[in-house]
């Protein structure tokens, strides 16, 4: 039996060998990594901005900027199939709304919605007779008003746990070795998972 290469073979091992050459990587310095590092640099800006190394947001503002990057273009131009595809950028999406929700501290408001606004009073103040100069705030809530405020607090905080949770729960993706073999693996899968995201 005859052994032989296809000339295609051969143009690939040239095409390999030319992308190794000095002259070659300078050319994809110049023409790709330099426009996508500056192409970066204002697509991350707002995460690049609000960095601290003493706060997180800052890291969680990298990766919402970048999952809304990733997911538009693995919606449009991603080569998955629709099936699971969409699935993940449906997982992304969501993981960018509660990064939203935490860096902007949309808890209460949250909350709001299902029990209603806090109440609130103007501030009042009433000078203490025994400490002339000095004033105090007067509290004119009602013990009902304390109560249905400490309410909208407590809700509030379950539902930052709740997203924090589901944030982390979507990043690191199912266990598949808890699947159903019976089922079809497309009916089981969420989309979640970062590593599995990517095209």
């Amino acid at each position: 039996m005859k052994v032989g290469f296809a000339d295609t073979f051969w143009e690939s091992l040239k095409v390999i060998r030319r992308h190794n050459t000095w002259w070659y990587k300078t050319y994809e310095l110049f023409r790709y990594d330099l426009p996508r590092f500056f192409g970066n640099i204002w697509r991350f800006r707002r995460g690049l901005w609000g960095h601290y190394w003493w706060d997180h947001h800052g890291m969680l503002k990298f990766m919402e900027d970048g999952l809304i990057h990733m997911s538009d273009k693995i919606e449009k131009v991603g080569l998955e199939v629709d099936e699971s595809r969409l699935k993940k950028v449906e997982a992304m999406r969501r993981v960018i709304k509660l990064i939203q929700n935490y860096n902007n501290d949309s808890y209460i408001e949250m909350a709001e919605s299902e029990l209603g606004e806090l109440v609130h009073h103007p501030w009042e103040f009433e000078d203490i007779e025994d400490k002339p100069g000095f004033s105090r705030l007067v509290d004119k809530e009602t013990e009902e008003e304390k109560e249905h405020n400490r309410k909208i607090f407590d809700r509030s905080r379950e539902i930052e746990e709740s997203e924090w949770n589901e944030l982390y729960q979507l990043l690191k993706g199912q266990d598949y070795s808890k699947f159903d073999k019976d089922k079809e693996w497309s009916e089981q899968f969420n989309g979640s998972g970062l590593r599995g995201w990517w095209d």
